[in-house]
């Protein structure tokens, strides 16, 4: 795809052409969807949420200026979109209030959520282990390691607080390194 034929696009979603609309959903449909299953595991829901954030693109495309990428632009609406379904699924308030401190290595450093030998480790199996993560947990291990968020930033998101978010994130690390020892145990035992 060349610049000049997606900007012709952009163009034409402002003036609200249908043909343009199905152009940029099919060209983006796909990268979406990845970056909604970040965020919820459930495909149907997935689904949902990829079909209410490009709503929300149509809709809100006169706000993009071209000062950006089109794509990061996109991608931000489809979190905040994924980030909402969250809300409304009410997720336990045990998840959403739950206070606690970061795990601390002898060190005082904080304990990366990986401490095996990444060759063996596959981007797949840490998208696997994701996907096992309660919705508020994954939401904050994404809006974290793959957004780059402060945790201020996060709390601000989720209407958590910055407490909140830092013990959800050492949980979600905590979760995730042990689905990916077990899957080093397996490799080792084969």
């Amino acid at each position: 795809m060349s610049e000049n034929e997606l900007i012709k696009h952009i163009q034409g979603c402002k003036r609200q052409d249908s043909k343009s609309q199905k152009w940029i959903f099919e060209r983006f449909y796909r990268l979406m969807f990845g970056v909604c299953m970040r965020y919820h595991s459930d495909h149907d829901r997935v689904q949902d949420i990829v079909q209410e954030g490009f709503l929300k693109v149509f809709s809100n495309i006169e706000g993009f200026t071209s000062k950006g990428s089109f794509e990061g632009w996109m991608k931000r609406i489809m979190v905040n979109t994924a980030i909402d379904f969250i809300r409304k699924e009410k997720a336990s308030p045990e998840e959403l209030t739950a206070e606690g401190t970061l795990e601390f290595s002898d060190d005082g450093e904080e304990i990366s959520f990986l401490e095996t030998e990444e060759e063996e480790i596959t981007i797949q199996h840490v998208l696997a282990a994701m996907k096992q993560l309660t919705p508020v947990y994954r939401a904050v291990f994404n809006l974290y390691v793959f957004d780059n968020l402060t945790h201020q930033e996060i709390s601000q998101q989720l209407g958590i607080s910055v407490g909140t978010s830092k013990s959800n994130l050492a949980k979600a690390r905590r979760n995730v390194r042990a689905v990916l020892l077990g899957v080093m145990n397996e490799k080792v035992s084969k």
